[in-house]
């Protein structure tokens, strides 16, 4: 199933468990407008509530950018994006920050910069273009990288943190992948496969387990404390549910365990 919206820019595919977004604005490198920021926020919230989608695998068309970031013709023209109470919006904001519950594959099937380098960010997991470039060049135009850039630190090193955000010099693949920015590189046409092969390998395994997983590991990544007060409420949940018995069962059975995500 496809949904397309060329209104905006955004096509939405189902795989399975997995849901395809994609956005698709190739003449402009997949740049960010207001619609399309509403409409990406949106599809998430949408898949993160449905219970059949188990993870989410987000790339661009073409294979020259993932994304380009924010439209400058498009600010340029005085284009902002609504308030925060657009619930598509919100959305945006909740995928930017890693606070969408279902797992987010990114495939960056090209050069990703600005705020397409922060959608990576908000990904749990990146596959990346041999040929893929990625960079925060905000305060070359004056700006800064508000969007979740500065928080880069919490996926490299704090002195290539500060390289990428104060000059605005992007980074190869190659680099990338050694920071431990990326998860793997891949030929430019085995992208979209590499990430739907690991959204897949997600979408596979207990969801509550995964929910928790997830949760917890980024917050421990920021919060520890708060980490380990999560952890305590996950085990009763997960622990105590009929997929963890079934996980069990499946074991002893030796056959692939039935979840239900309860």
């Amino acid at each position: 199933m496809t949904a397309v919206d060329e209104n905006v820019g955004l096509v939405v595919e189902r795989h399975g468990p997995v849901t395809v977004v994609r956005l698709d604005r190739p003449e402009a490198r997949n740049a960010l407008t207001p619609p399309l920021v509403s409409a990406l926020g949106a599809t998430m919230v949408t898949a993160e509530a449905d219970p059949e989608v188990r993870a989410v695998v987000l790339t661009g068309t073409g294979t020259r950018a993932f994304c380009a970031g924010m439209d400058l013709r498009s600010f340029a023209g005085g284009d902002q994006v609504s308030s925060a109470d657009d619930p598509g919006v919100a959305g945006f904001v909740k995928l930017a920050h890693g606070e969408i519950a279902t797992p987010i594959v990114g495939a960056a099937n090209g050069t990703a910069v600005a705020g397409g380098l922060e959608l990576l960010l908000g990904c749990d997991m990146v596959v990346a273009s041999s040929e893929a470039r990625f960079g925060l060049p905000e305060v070359q135009r004056g700006l800064f990288a508000a969007g979740g850039g500065t928080f880069i630190g919490q996926r490299v090193p704090l002195a290539v943190a500060l390289e990428m955000t104060l000059t605005g010099d992007a980074i190869d693949a190659g680099r990338a992948y050694e920071l431990g920015l990326v998860n793997k590189v891949v030929p430019p046409d085995e992208v979209l496969h590499a990430a739907l092969a690991l959204a897949e390998r997600i979408a596979a395994n207990g969801p509550l387990g995964v929910a928790a997983s997830k949760e917890l590991v980024r917050l421990g990544a920021s919060d520890a404390g708060r980490a380990r007060e999560r952890l305590e409420a996950w085990q009763k949940v997960v622990f105590s549910s009929q997929d963890a018995q079934e996980g069990a069962r499946a074991f002893v059975e030796k056959r692939s365990p039935v979840w239900t995500g309860r």
